[in-house]
């Protein structure tokens, strides 16, 4: 019985600091968070996230369900604090894909273009809004940048 409420304890006291508002890490000075689940035969890390001076993540890391790194994604962000560009590495740091995001002047993402290790377009997302800035459109393009599919978008008011 101590045994399993000692795990509640540990558990319920680890889960809050994965769930942290950004202005809490900032005001709190929060640099990185490790979430790790404990079981019958031991902890095992399955996530880790890594802050910079305004509470953005720059570094997530993600492991398997063994404990063992599956990748490290990197963020970098522009002065609005919009994602501009994702990197995803193996364990071994070797860069696998990239993601390249860009804003209109409202902050309402355009473009999405991943790309492979060696800059090959993979895929490219094109996104339309109206004059009231509400999304009605996604296009979506393949490596040779040619159109796949288009996804409307419709609000109704009443």
């Amino acid at each position: 019985m101590n045994r399993l409420l000692f795990l509640f304890l540990v558990i319920s006291c680890s889960i809050p600091s994965m769930a942290q508002k950004r202005k809490d890490l900032k005001k709190l000075g929060i640099k990185s968070s490790v979430s790790t689940e404990i079981t019958a035969t031991g902890t095992i890390t399955t996530s880790k996230e890594v802050y910079n001076a305004e509470g953005r993540v720059i570094e997530a890391y993600d492991y398997s369900k063994e404990g063992q790194l599956k990748s490290i994604k990197r963020y970098k962000y522009n002065r609005e604090g919009d994602v501009t560009e994702e990197t995803e590495f193996t364990p071994n740091n070797v860069l696998t894909e990239k993601h390249v995001y860009v804003y209109n002047a409202m902050g309402d993402k355009t473009e999405e273009i991943t790309t492979d290790a060696v800059g090959k377009q993979k895929k490219k997302e094109v996104y339309v809004y109206d004059a009231r800035g509400l999304k009605i459109e996604k296009k979506t393009y393949d490596a040779d940048n040619k159109l796949v599919s288009t996804k409307r978008f419709s609000y109704l008011t009443k």
